[in-house]
């Protein structure tokens, strides 16, 4: 990939229609403010954003022409409305009129392109959220489910070519790298592209056989916090990968994985962790790819460096240096094997197992985290449900209970075998399920620590009873039978007080499990 250049003799041009839709456009006393991108400029009035193609001419984009840039912006209104129809309203030209004048949509020749939003709130962006500490269980969940029914609903290519896809990712990344050798060292450059491809050579069969079942698909390709704004309460991605469409086709969970990434880069692993999850728990036809994680979150991180590198060519700024290695050495760090573990959250119905869960699996194992197998989301699975879908009371028999725990353990074996770690949530009641549990850890060689839950009768009614949209169907009678039934001795399972405070239930686990795992503190 070439560096960012403006294209010969459109500096004129680019520059005439910049102080018309500044000065002119929208009115004399229209208050506009303008924000630049490496491709792009957004001129903000009160209620619309407009959206003009820099002539830039990239490694990756060409947007040296009018028509090119038309291109783009059509196919940006057009692929955008897939998850912001209301966001995206029409596209303009700009003439130039027989006086030399500029106008939107007159009657002379089109000189250039204009893209028409509907504006949002300034502080809108998911970004914007993630800086104020805003990004709450409630909207990552929401946005899990966002971006899982539109990859379903993306239209998929079954040609078997999963990894030549990323190969070509990585190849382009390395070229465009190693256009800003003051910022990347060379070595380094060859270094990072080397472990990547190596890493694609032991996923390459997994990621054709993704694939060939149809979960390379049309995705978003730029899916990050920036690029998701809430809008009337729902966390809405917008301003997709419109200029290559091969680019944009690519494994579902790769796509995921930038915005994975990004959280993960902004420190938030709690939040990155709950997502992959969620979606992972929605999508029910995606562990196999994990073993693909490290490599998608690497390269993902490799195109900020190179994006962020031209970004502090163009500004001059420092800050755009410092973050172009920041994501370079996150791209390195992500590659670093970090050895699997498995948890075990037992403890009957209503002493916060899932909640303790989620608090500790951003800190268990590699990015984005453990992987969270819940009992009661593998059971609605089995059933061909959705997680929160409630099941008939005869659904729950001794046969079933001991189908869900079968095919947890066997989920947990194949995680844990692949690199994955994983926290196995279940009320574990029987001392025989949690001798299995373990065995799974001790058959896979890996780390294991229990913790057991323990809160009276009273919080736990109290909890259950408060419930709702919860994968759980337990209520105050499940919750009274389980008081009657004997748990037995726990050996070697960590056990907590859970009718204390949230906060410190979980940080005693952490500490528990920082001794048993040992974990960095």
């Amino acid at each position: 990939m070439k560096p960012a250049t403006v294209v010969p003799d459109s500096d004129t041009i680019a520059a005439d229609v910049v102080a018309f839709l500044e000065h002119r456009a929208f009115g004399a006393d229209a208050f506009v403010r303008r924000i630049d991108t490496h491709a792009a400029s957004i001129f903000l009035t009160t209620e619309r954003a407009w959206k003009l193609k820099r002539p830039v001419r990239l490694g990756y984009l060409d947007f040296s022409t009018p028509a090119r840039r038309r291109a783009a912006l059509a196919a940006e209104l057009r692929l955008n409305r897939r998850t912001a129809p209301d966001l995206y309203r029409a596209l303009h030209a700009i003439t130039r009129e027989a006086d030399g004048s500029l106008a939107i949509d007159g009657r002379g020749e089109a000189i250039d392109w204009l893209l028409e939003m509907q504006r949002f709130a300034d502080n809108a962006l998911l970004d914007d959220c993630a800086r104020r500490g805003a990004l709450d269980p409630a909207l990552l969940t929401s946005l899990a489910a966002r971006i899982q029914l539109f990859h379903a609903a993306a239209e998929p290519v079954s040609d078997g070519n999963g990894a030549g896809r990323l190969a070509a990712v990585i190849d382009g990344n390395g070229v465009a790298l190693a256009g800003f050798p003051a910022l990347f060292a060379p070595a380094a450059v060859a270094a990072l592209v080397r472990e990547q491809r190596d890493w694609l050579g032991a996923c390459r069969e997994r990621l054709d056989r993704r694939a060939a079942r149809g979960r390379v698909r049309h995705c978003h390709g730029d899916l990050h916090l920036a690029n998701i704004a809430l809008i009337d309460g729902a966390p809405t991605p917008f301003d997709c990968l419109e200029f290559d469409d091969a680019l944009a086709t690519t494994d579902i969970l790769y796509d995921l994985a930038f915005l994975l990434m990004d959280l993960w880069h902004r420190g938030l692993h709690g939040a990155a962790n709950l997502l992959f999850n969620r979606y992972l728990d929605l999508s029910g036809d995606d562990e196999d790819g994990l073993v693909a994680m490290p490599l998608m979150l690497s390269v993902r991180a490799t195109i900020r460096a190179h994006v962020s590198a031209t970004r502090a060519r163009h500004s001059g700024l420092e800050a755009d240096a410092v973050l172009a290695r920041d994501y370079f050495a996150l791209a390195q760090r992500m590659l670093v094997a970090v050895p699997p573990r498995l948890v075990a959250v037992g403890g009957r119905s209503g002493t916060g197992k899932s909640m303790l869960a989620r608090e500790i699996a951003g800190a268990i194992g590699a990015a984005p985290g453990a992987r969270v197998l819940r009992s009661d989301v593998v059971r609605k699975r089995l059933a061909g449900v959705a997680p929160e879908t409630a099941l008939a009371r005869g659904r729950y028999t001794a046969q079933s209970a001991a189908d869900v725990y079968t095919a947890l353990e066997g989920q947990a074996r194949l995680l844990l075998s692949e690199g994955t770690s994983v926290i196995a949530d279940a009320a574990f009641l029987l001392p025989e399920q949690r001798a299995a549990i373990a065995r799974v850890a001790a058959v896979a060689a890996v780390p294991f620590a229990g913790l057991w839950l323990a809160a009276s009768e009273a919080v736990r009614v109290w909890r259950v009873t408060g419930r709702s949209g919860d994968a759980s169907d337990a209520d105050a009678t499940i919750v009274r039978r389980q008081s009657r039934q004997p748990v037995g001795p726990t050996p070697g399972w960590h056990r907590l007080s859970a009718g204390r405070d949230a906060v410190i239930v979980v940080r005693s686990a952490r500490r528990a499990l920082r001794s048993a795992l040992r974990l960095p503190a």
